[in-house]
C-alpha cells in the first residue's frame, strides 16, 4: 500500500530565514512542502487547510521589535484566528522552531490549555547571559509527554542561536500544570550526567525549570528554541570527525527524527 502523502505549510517573510533547511528536513521525512509568505496567508487564511501540518520557521520576524515574534504573533491572531483553531480542531500538526516557537507562546498555541490558542500565558524573554548564544547543547526528550514530534527519543545534540530563549511563568499553578500535563517535551541537559540543567552554557538562557521546549496537551503543536532542522546530516555535528574516528557517527543527523516522527504520525493518523 502506498504511504499517504503528508502536505506541509511553512510560512514565510518578514525576517524569517530558516526556509530553506526546514524544506529539506520535512522532505528528507517524506513530505511535500509548500512556502506561503505571510501577507498571501493572511489574505487568503482559508489556505491553511490544504495542508496537514504547519511550520513557523525560525529567524527574526519583523527585526524581533518589541520582542521577538510579537509582532508577526499580533498579525496572525487578528487576520486567521478563526481558520487556525479550525486546522488545529481538524487534528492536524504545528511546528514552531526558535523563533517560531517565540511567535507559537506570544500567540497562545502555547500551552494551549484548555483549548485557549490565543491568550498568551507564558513568555520567551532575554538569556540570563544578557547575550545572542549561537552553539550546541544537549538535549532531553521527556518519556510522559505526549509530543507526537519527540516520541522514542531520549537525548540528543542540538544547536542553538537566540538572545530571546529563556520560559518563563509569573504563575507558579501554571508552571505545575505544564508539568504535571507532560507540556514540558524536552529539557537542557547536563552534558555527561544526561540531568537537567539550569547551569550556563549547557542551559543557555536560564530558562525556567530547565525548559527547552514545550507541546500542549493533545502533544499535536510543540515548539522549541534549538533547530532541529540544523541537524539533518551527520557533518553537521561540530565532532563529526571525532564521531567518525570513534565509530559513533550516525547514519542521518539525528534532528531528522523528528520530522520523521510528525510525517509518520500523520501517514497513519
Amino acid at each position: 500500500m502506498t504511504a499517504k502523502t503528508v502536505s506541509v505549510l511553512i510560512i514565510t517573510g518578514y525576517g524569517l530565514n530558516c526556509e530553506a533547511e526546514s524544506r529539506h528536513a520535512w522532505e528528507l521525512a517524506g513530505a511535500n512542502v509548500q512556502f506561503i509568505h505571510l501577507n498571501d496567508l493572511l489574505a487568503e487564511p482559508a489556505r491553511l487547510h490544504g495542508f496537514q501540518a504547519l511550520m513557523f520557521i525560525g529567524g527574526f520576524s519583523y527585526g524581533d521589535h518589541l520582542s521577538s515574534g510579537h509582532v508577526f504573533a499580533v498579525r496572525v491572531r487578528h487576520r486567521m484566528s478563526e481558520e487556525l483553531r479550525r486546522f488545529i480542531d481538524e487534528g492536524k500538526l504545528i511546528l514552531g522552531v526558535c523563533n517560531g516557537f517565540q511567535i507559537m507562546v506570544k500567540l497562545g498555541l502555547l500551552p494551549g490549555f484548555d483549548k485557549d490558542y490565543f491568550t498568551q500565558k507564558v513568555s520567551l524573554m532575554q538569556n540570563d547571559c544578557g547575550s545572542f548564544q549561537n552553539f550546541w547543547v544537549k538535549l532531553r526528550f521527556e518519556a510522559s509527554s505526549p509530543c507526537v514530534f519527540t516520541q522514542g527519543l531520549d537525548f540528543m545534540p542540538m544547536p542553538v542561536r537566540h538572545g530571546e530563549g529563556k520560559i518563563f511563568a509569573l504563575d507558579k499553578g501554571l508552571v505545575e500544570r505544564l508539568e504535571a500535563e507532560g507540556c514540558v517535551a524536552c529539557r537542557y541537559a547536563d552534558p555527561v550526567s544526561g540531568e537537567s540543567t539550569m547551569a550556563f552554557p549547557h542551559n543557555p538562557n536560564g530558562s525556567l525549570n530547565a525548559i527547552a521546549g514545550l507541546c500542549d496537551p493533545s502533544g499535536r503543536i510543540f515548539g522549541l528554541m534549538p533547530h532541529p532542522e540544523a541537524y539533518l546530516y551527520p557533518e553537521n555535528h561540530p565532532q563529526w570527525q571525532v564521531q567518525r574516528l570513534d565509530g559513533t557517527i550516525p547514519e542521518r543527523g539525528l534532528g531528522l527524527k523528528l520530522f520523521q516522527n510528525a510525517v509518520n504520525y500523520l501517514q497513519n493518523a
